[in-house]
């Protein structure tokens, strides 16, 4: 499967150990929470801050490694999304299987504090999960822009380089 030119395989593998990290810790936090640890001290291993590295990160490596531009940024970040967002469906799904909370059904981490354990809650995640990659593609892309303007394109380093 192609998607922009470039084999899904090879945007996997272009942030391969990034993706690996999402899976640790968004299953760490799981699997804490399951355990009954509690969740003052499970929130410090949070996907959503390492979702802002990521976006910053890859914003500006895909550039700067030369992987392409825009619309190769996009796919980047949506792995990373998608993964974090299967494993929360995962939790609210366990958690509404079992009837015990875990920390991502917990109504003090659900906007308005409602209860976490709804196939509707699971199905926010699901919108979240097409919708929030083309929000973080689009500050992303700001991100590139300014990456760009800062190091100049790679026709300019080449230009440079034969004068």
């Amino acid at each position: 499967m192609k998607i922009f030119g470039k084999k899904l395989s090879e945007y996997i593998g272009f942030e391969k150990w990034f993706l690996i990290l999402v899976l640790v810790v968004g299953l760490l936090r799981l699997w804490l929470s399951l355990l009954g640890v509690s969740q003052s001290a499970d929130k410090f291993l949070s996907l959503t801050v390492l979702m802002l590295i990521g976006l910053v990160y890859y914003s500006i490596r895909v550039h700067t490694s030369g992987f392409g531009s825009y619309k190769r940024l996009l796919p980047v970040l949506a792995l990373q999304w998608i993964v974090a967002q299967a494993i929360v469906i995962a939790g609210i799904v366990i958690s509404i299987g079992t009837g015990k909370e875990n920390i991502f059904s917990a109504p003090e981490f659900s906007p308005g504090k409602v209860d976490g354990k709804t196939w509707g809650h699971a199905l926010s995640h699901v919108v979240v999960m097409i919708v929030m990659p083309l929000v973080l593609w689009l500050i992303g892309s700001l991100i590139m822009f300014v990456t760009k303007k800062v190091t100049g394109s790679r026709e300019q380093k080449a230009t440079a380089a034969q004068a």
